[in-house]
């Protein structure tokens, strides 16, 4: 009889950041609860509960975030647009793309050289991830 084990991973929040985000070349990030608490972060990066309730309770206010931007990790960033999902901020050279799941809020920081689009699509895809295993 031949036996196959089938070899399940779990990953931790810090593991997640650590390969699928920061490992990906994003300068910061963090997943952090809908309640501000943050689940994971990047080590330099010191994004407060505060911010990230702010954050949440402006996803559906695009107005006013266009009108005061938005601050994580002390960093003040420009609005550039947003949905019910994602909102997009730049600061300087770099920006920060943010996606919001059915439990928590992934932010990724990137700076020149990545491009806008890459930080979007290795925030989105952990983001669509997450969506699909239930968080």
């Amino acid at each position: 009889l031949i036996h196959f084990y089938k070899r399940y991973i779990t990953m931790s929040w810090q593991d997640y950041i650590d390969t699928q985000l920061v490992g990906q070349d994003l300068k910061n990030a963090v997943i952090a609860g809908h309640d501000g608490n943050v689940w994971a972060k990047s080590q330099n990066f010191n994004v407060t509960p505060t911010e990230i309730q702010t954050l949440l309770q402006n996803y559906g206010k695009q107005d006013a975030l266009a009108s005061s931007g938005f601050c994580l990790g002390g960093t003040k960033y420009f609005y550039l647009s947003g949905d019910d999902e994602v909102i997009r901020g730049k600061q300087g050279k770099g920006g920060v793309h943010c996606v919001k799941t059915n439990q928590t809020l992934l932010v990724g920081v990137y700076d020149a050289p990545m491009e806008p689009g890459t930080a979007a699509t290795i925030t989105e895809k952990l983001g669509d991830y997450l969506k699909g295993v239930g968080y």
